[in-house]
């Protein structure tokens, strides 16, 4: 809704909503109108909804969303009606990780060794050919979500038996990539790439989604230094290769131990897990109206200065079942409460959440990087949740 809300603060725009659920409350007003599909993924019922909606407004100038899985559909729906943004084939190569890395790859541009599997045959060639571990996932996965890491070959026939890939239906065998991981994340405006961040994970994605016990952070340190020039250089040319001409961007990339880069993935959308709030924070400005400004209006309000480091630490713990109890925000509080800039505790008696952000976070922000990853540091290690 945030990005919802961003939309109406442009000038001049009238919002119409294809949803599965409707809005309730103060959301649902923001909307001129609102239709029901069945499946907002599907593109065939969303130019079914649109053409609706046409009829009763005359026209339609653009149709945006920020999911990961939405993009194909929705440059299919502009490919029917002659929209501008993103076209079907770029949304698939950013989409489908495979293409994706072919294409960088022929670009030149460092990524993970990678291999479509369609039989056991394959999967025990590519072992043969880049060793263990190795990381298996859907060819058009989001984040880490169902993403092994394959430490040896039972791991492996295991991982195969339950996928069951085929011709029809491959994984994505990819080489596990070691080292410090970050993000890269741009608002570009024709192929012009106008606003940049980087980030780091602490601990990296895969490992936070294998452990979810883990107290994970994220970190944008205050100043973006020559250090990251040549990460700077590579994000730009992998969203050149890939052929984005507006859009925010989300690049996982690695630093490995001998400084070299790796490009992990990278999605033509708004990155999840607070991202975009440690965004703003960071440079005091409304990062949600960036994006909105960009795809709506092909507009950057900027340059933005960066005035501050931003942490996030995100609340989980051992156990299973519904939150009985968050330890330690008292001590936590105390202790570095005066750089807190918002936080959501876990809600006793929720059930535990299946998703790597957690059942709560906690953002800070301070001028200084250290102070950030200090107050990170004791958030993680201050905050307990219990569940039973």
């Amino acid at each position: 809704m945030r990005f919802a809300r961003a939309v109406t603060d442009c000038r001049a725009v009238r919002m119409i909503g294809i949803v599965q659920e409707a809005p309730r409350g103060k959301d649902a007003k923001m909307f001129a109108d609102i239709i029901r599909v069945k499946d907002g993924l599907d593109a065939g019922q969303l130019i079914a909804a649109i053409d609706t909606q046409r009829k009763k407004y005359g026209g339609l100038h653009q149709i945006v969303g920020v999911l990961e899985p939405l993009q194909v559909p929705l440059a299919e729906v502009r490919k029917h009606f002659k929209l501008p943004g993103t076209d079907p084939v770029t949304a698939d190569l950013f989409r489908d990780k495979a293409r994706m890395k072919n294409a960088l790859r022929a670009a030149g541009l460092p990524c993970a060794r990678h291999k479509l599997i369609h039989r056991w045959a394959d999967a025990e060639a590519f072992v043969k050919e880049v060793g263990l571990p190795i990381v298996l996932k859907p060819p058009a996965g989001a984040g880490c979500k169902a993403t092994w890491r394959i430490r040896s070959v039972e791991d492996l026939k295991s991982a195969i038996d339950t996928v069951n890939p085929s011709v029809d239906r491959p994984t994505l065998a990819e080489e596990f990539l070691r080292g410090q991981e970050y993000c890269y994340d741009t608002v570009t405006v024709g192929g012009k790439v106008l606003f940049e961040n980087v980030s780091r994970y602490y601990p990296g994605p895969l490992e936070v989604t294998e452990n979810p016990w883990i107290q994970w952070a994220v970190v944008l340190p205050k100043t973006i230094g020559p250090e990251f020039n040549d990460a700077r250089k590579i994000g730009r040319a992998t969203i050149a290769a890939l052929g984005l001409k507006t859009g925010f961007t989300h690049m996982e990339w690695f630093r490995r131990e001998d400084g070299s880069i790796a490009i992990g993935e990278i999605a033509a959308r708004p990155p999840g897990a607070n991202f975009v709030k440690m965004m703003s924070y960071a440079h005091d400005a409304d990062m949600f109206r960036a994006w909105a400004r960009a795809v709506i209006d092909d507009e950057f309000d900027g340059p933005l200065k960066r005035k501050f480091s931003v942490g996030c630490a995100y609340l989980r713990g051992i156990g299973h079942g519904r939150v009985v109890r968050v330890r330690g925000v008292a001590e936590a509080n105390k202790r570095v409460g005066s750089v807190v800039v918002e936080s959501k505790l876990p809600r006793i008696g929720a059930p535990k959440s299946d998703h790597y952000e957690g059942d709560g976070f906690v953002i800070v922000r301070h001028e200084d990087t250290e102070v950030v990853k200090k107050a990170i540091t004791i958030l993680i290690e201050t905050i307990k949740v219990d569940y039973a």
